[in-house]
């Protein structure tokens, strides 16, 4: 097997746990270099690290599989990692809809699982993994005989790989306009078109946190996308709410999701840009009880980081004027490049220039089916807060 020694000066980062090994991290390479094969990493003075695939096109030279020397890289290796992800998904309750494999979270780096009852929806990000999408997909239907399972990976980052984006079926031709249960709940998923692998799994807890803050509520969803937690909101016992997107595909899946669950009375969609919405209602000093942002990320890349705090204090800020005295802003950030404490500074600081006091109700990361490592710092991406603003 090919061997990849790290170099004697390289941060701790590899050593102590992160699966991700750079190519200015190497210092020499023993055998051939195929992309896409399974590579032994090593100290630069011989001493075994883990075993991973290895791409030379990639910025992310090697990632690590295992960091036992006994564990083949076979068929049966990634059975038992599916198999071990799903039991653990099961121990928290996650037994209907569930993001069953988290990349680097579960130990297959660049691979995204989503359970959406009897449906999988894969993607598979980087080309050592791709090239053992055939084992996993077999795997997937031994361990839970699937009504169907579909691969979504028209995602850029493939093409920095060297593959190309692509979707399509990895089992029979299914219906692929499905309708799950989410917290007594009904919702359409679009597997094909929709953003993602067709639904956010990753909020599903979250959208629970609202329950008793918008009882009797007049609420505001900007950047409500489907509208689910528009929905939980009606379903709560708002009195009514209001879901703003820009995607007029978006806010008519929204109201086909209250229709399915007899709230289009309460739960009313708007096909708007939500920035220029939020703009004009402060100008024209329009009050609601709780005010709720989930935008999109609003950044991919670190040279945008100041941009995107710029823009999620913008909308926080406007937010926070559209609340009654003693009302409740809800937000959140998926952006992973933004970390906890940026986002939470950022809050503060449109707290400030908006003259108004937080009382912080809750802080939340994303569902627990998406586990996070403390040294993978990628694995914490979504900030969900609810504060009390005067």
């Amino acid at each position: 097997m090919t061997k990849v020694f790290l170099k004697k000066k390289i941060a701790n980062r590899v050593l102590t746990g992160h699966p991700w090994v750079f190519g200015n991290e190497v210092g020499h390479i023993e055998g051939e270099v195929n992309a896409g094969d399974i590579v032994d990493v090593f100290t630069h003075n011989g001493i075994f690290v883990g075993r991973g695939y290895i791409n030379p096109q990639s910025q992310i030279l090697v990632r690590l599989l295992t960091r036992d020397r006994n564990e083949t890289i076979n068929e049966g290796f990634f059975h038992n990692r599916l198999r071990k992800a799903w039991e653990y998904r099961k121990k928290l309750g996650y037994v209907e809809n569930c993001r069953l494999i988290f990349g680097e979270a579960d130990e297959m780096p660049a691979l995204i699982i989503d359970k959406f009852n009897d449906y999988f929806v894969i993607q598979t990000m980087a080309l050592g993994i791709d090239r053992w999408k055939p084992a996993i997909v077999d795997a997937l239907n031994d361990i839970f005989k699937p009504k169907g399972i579909y691969e979504r990976n028209d995602v850029p980052v493939r093409e920095l790989e060297g593959l190309e984006q692509k979707k399509g079926f990895l089992s029979e031709p299914f219906d692929t306009n499905i309708i799950i249960n989410e917290n007594g709940l009904k919702f359409h998923v679009d597997i094909v078109g929709g953003q993602k692998t067709g639904y956010f799994l990753d909020q599903q807890d979250n959208r629970r946190a609202i329950q008793h803050i918008v009882k009797g509520a007049d609420v505001l969803e900007a950047f409500c996308y489907t509208g689910t937690f528009s929905c939980h909101a009606g379903y709560y016992g708002a009195k009514s709410v209001l879901g703003l997107d820009i995607s007029e595909h978006a806010v008519n899946t929204a109201r086909r999701n209250a229709e399915l669950n007899g709230l289009q009375d309460i739960c009313k969609f708007q096909a708007v840009n939500a920035f220029d919405q939020l703009k004009q209602w402060t100008r024209e000093e329009r009050k609601f009880d709780v005010v709720i942002l989930d935008p999109p990320a609003f950044t991919k890349s670190r040279e945008n980081i100041q941009k995107a705090i710029t823009g999620y204090k913008e909308i926080n800020l406007r937010g926070m004027k559209l609340l009654k005295p003693g009302g409740f802003l809800v937000t959140a950030s998926c952006t992973n490049l933004v970390d906890p404490s940026m986002f939470l500074e950022t809050i503060d600081m449109a707290a400030k220039d908006a003259r108004k006091k937080l009382r912080q109700v809750t802080f939340q990361t994303q569902a627990q089916d998406h586990p996070i490592l403390w040294n993978i710092e990628n694995t914490t991406y979504l900030k969900f807060l609810i504060v009390e603003v005067q």
